[in-house]
């Protein structure tokens, strides 16, 4: 179960999201979104007045039987609307959880990106639905590692390799990818327990494919006291097809770690500099751990959303935090620690006089995660009241093995044999990350 974020919508203060161009919805929501966009103004009472018209009664068609989730990262106000309506925020690893532990939900309804919606419905039972409310909320990230360009790349690593080589996927894949894993008995992880899961694939001595973000495995790597030098990063898979030469086959022979060359745009522009400049001036600094390791090494503290949510709503009075991870939450961190006078700032909100060490100006973007802001109030209304309906668009229900195309909206769905084969591969590297958390707690 998760527990309340301590957020609290303040009547009189408009909801932070901007309005989403109307020629960006399904043609099914289209009506909810141009009713949205027609209120007079975003204050909560008005919201509420629409949303209740969808909400209240799909709540009290589904009762008990419905789930209603968001991510910690969703933009505006939606993680606190859906725990109005009795929802659950949580990080991507408690997510993953929710259906596996609470069977008698058997609608979950998702505000986030796609692959925790994917990663949901792999532990899902067959009398259990999972919905995403946009499915054109993705994950850059994720959109750096699909299948089509690891798995060509593993070919060749296994072909040099063989079963010397064994898979830890982050959260933050399809489970296609999730599925390479477990077929090489290797884990699924989070940024809350690599540390754990790569200690435990480090005991298999093999060599450690980590998919997709460089930044966390490199800090795993450096938490556990790896030899840095021992790990390889592969080509930028941005720039094309990756082909590994026989020259890059023999340097990866010598690692102990691989590393798939994939990143988030929010997280990269934090940087060592930035930590120590905020830090001469007394504020205590905390990361998430897909930032650059200069960042995580030179910060007071580094963790997963989970770890900066309570780091915050634990604070002493008068403590002053700056966090580095993605701007909404960070907002919402703020308003979290203006009720206990904690004081709250974004790693990169440096004035634009900062300069770094060399007299350069330090990147000042607070950026907020776009693609997970796709969704909103009318994509909940929307959601819901469709379903309620029986209407709702089969792109929005999400089985395991689904890959879509964020921009095109374009589904490919394995067929049944297929996907239960993925569904066995990948349910194990989950379970599998589950037990390494469990035997370590």
């Amino acid at each position: 179960m998760t527990t309340p974020t301590g957020l609290l919508l303040q009547p009189d203060i408009p909801i932070c999201q901007s309005d989403i161009p109307l020629d960006w919805y399904q043609e099914p929501f289209k009506p909810y979104a141009e009713e949205y966009q027609a209120l007079p103004d975003r204050r909560p009472a008005t919201v509420f007045g629409y949303l209740d018209r969808y909400v209240t009664p799909a709540l009290d068609h589904f009762g008990d039987s419905l789930l209603l989730l968001a991510h910690y990262y969703m933009g505006g106000e939606i993680v606190k609307l859906v725990e109005r309506y009795g929802g659950s925020v949580a990080d991507s690893y408690k997510l993953a959880l929710v259906a596996r532990n609470q069977p008698e939900k058997k609608v979950i309804v998702e505000s986030a990106v796609h692959f925790m919606a994917e990663s949901i419905a792999l532990l899902a039972n067959d009398d259990q639905d999972v919905w995403i409310t946009n499915p054109k909320a993705g994950c850059t990230m994720e959109m750096m590692a699909k299948d089509y360009q690891v798995l060509p790349v593993f070919d060749q690593l296994e072909e040099r390799f063989g079963d010397e080589l064994v898979v830890v996927a982050y959260m933050n894949t399809s489970g296609r990818i999730k599925s390479l894993a477990g077929r090489t008995g290797g884990a699924v992880c989070t940024s809350s327990n690599a540390h754990l899961v790569v200690d435990w694939a480090r005991k298999q001595n093999k060599k450690i494919v980590f998919v997709p973000d460089q930044h966390l495995g490199r800090n795993t790597a450096a938490k556990l006291g790896m030899d840095l030098a021992r790990t390889h990063l592969l080509p930028d898979p941005s720039r094309g097809a990756i082909h590994l030469d026989k020259a890059e086959l023999d340097r990866i022979a010598d690692s102990e770690m691989i590393l798939w060359a994939s990143s988030c745009g929010v997280h990269t522009i934090f940087s060592g500099d930035m930590v120590r400049w905020w830090q001469e001036r007394g504020w205590t600094v905390l990361v998430h751990p897909e930032s650059p390791l200069d960042a995580v090494q030179a910060a007071d503290g580094a963790g997963s959303t989970d770890y900066l949510w309570k780091a915050v709503a634990n604070a002493a009075p008068g403590t002053r935090l700056v966090i580095g991870t993605e701007g909404h939450f960070v907002r919402n961190a703020r308003e979290l620690g203006k009720q206990n006078d904690v004081e709250v700032l974004h790693l990169a909100d440096l004035p634009h006089d900062a300069v770094d060490p060399t007299g350069k100006p330090f990147a000042t973007a607070g950026c907020g995660c776009a693609t997970m802001s796709r969704n909103d109030p009318p994509h909940l209304a929307g959601m819901l009241d469709l379903l309620r309906k029986g209407e709702a668009p089969d792109i929005n229900r999400v089985l395991a093995g689904d890959s879509i195309d964020e921009i095109t909206m374009r589904r490919d769905r394995l067929p049944e044999d297929e996907r239960q084969e993925l569904i066995t591969f990948a349910r194990a590297s989950l379970e599998q990350m589950i037990a390494i958390v469990e035997a370590a707690e």
